[in-house]
């Protein structure tokens, strides 16, 4: 497990360093390149992430950039934030998008999720 997890993070690093302009920093490359990892185990808000990328010691100014350049569809993510809640957890509609907006959804992407998953 740990060597497939270790091959999937360096092939996604290899992808984004190589679709990564070069005017782009070395902090830069490695947020995006996190910012994909994460990505792919958990969904996130655009805001979420960018504060979990700061969490990991990354600068507020790349962790942006990793979080505006990922490609990834916001309401989806919060569509896939609203099913795992309600995997675990019966919510109202409105308590399920009080959830998604304190994650650091928008009002209409936590609309969507909620929205998404048959509210």
């Amino acid at each position: 497990m740990k060597k497939t997890l270790t091959f999937i993070v360096v092939t996604i690093m290899v992808l984004t360093f190589s679709s990564v302009s070069y005017a782009t920093t070395m902090g830069q490359k490695n947020a995006l390149a996190s910012a994909k990892v994460y990505l792919n185990y958990s969904p996130f808000s655009y805001q979420g992430l960018i504060k979990q990328l700061v969490h990991e010691k990354y600068s507020r100014e790349d962790a942006a950039y990793g979080a505006d350049n990922c490609g990834t569809n916001w309401n989806e993510q919060a569509a896939k934030k609203a099913e795992t809640y309600l995997r675990f957890l019966s919510l109202s509609r409105d308590r399920l998008i009080d959830h998604l907006k304190f994650d650091g959804f928008t009002h209409e992407q936590a609309v969507y999720g909620v929205t998404a998953n048959g509210y």
